[in-house]
């Protein structure tokens, strides 16, 4: 069975990005046969052109492509580092620690109600300043893997990898949804969630 539209698909890849020095390559993420990423092709679960790469393989194909920044994540933009007020984040005067520390990745809502991750950066007594790009934003994605399973997808399925459960699929349990337009995985994985 070929790859297609609302086709269960389940693969195996290595997700690389262009390292420090010429022709190096860094490993950033990995999917393997026990923890396969697995998702709903053709339903915007996906960046298009990791989907685009995908259309038609079948089970057992192997596959090797590169996704240039300006159609993956588009580049890191200076502008999306913004010092917020730390009284956002403070629970009646008091900063939850447990959730705002310098690396984590936050949900915040915008002022038209859209949902971002954001990774806190840096605390200071008076802000918070957090970073909206994406953790894959400037970077060449380079992916290397097989397929491992296409069928049609059932009806709990689609309602478990479209957001019923929160999941993404890439098996990290990141609590990537699918609405999450700008925000990535929120656990600093490449899995092509949007």
């Amino acid at each position: 069975m070929k790859i297609t539209d609302n086709k269960f698909v389940a693969t195996e890849y290595e997700l690389f990005v262009d390292g420090e020095n010429e022709g190096e390559m860094e490993l950033m993420e990995r999917a393997t046969s026990e923890q396969p990423m697995k998702f709903v092709y053709g339903v915007g679960m996906m960046l298009q052109k990791f989907e685009e790469n995908l259309f038609g393989l079948e089970e057992g194909d192997k596959f090797e492509f590169t996704i240039p920044v300006d159609e993956a994540y588009g580049p890191y933009l200076d502008e999306n580092i913004l010092d917020l007020d730390r009284s956002i984040f403070e629970i009646e005067g008091k900063l939850d620690e447990r959730i705002i520390f310098a690396g984590n990745i936050v949900p915040l809502m915008d002022s038209e109600g859209n949902h971002l991750n954001a990774q806190v950066v840096e605390i200071t007594n008076t802000h918070v300043k957090v970073d909206l790009n994406h953790p894959l934003a400037g970077e060449n994605l380079h992916f290397k893997g097989s397929i491992l399973e296409v069928r049609k997808s059932s009806e709990k399925e689609l309602v478990e990898l479209l957001g019923g459960n929160g999941g993404c699929g890439c098996g990290d349990d990141c609590g990537c949804g699918s609405d999450e337009e700008a925000g990535g995985c929120g656990c600093g994985s490449g899995c092509g969630c949007h």
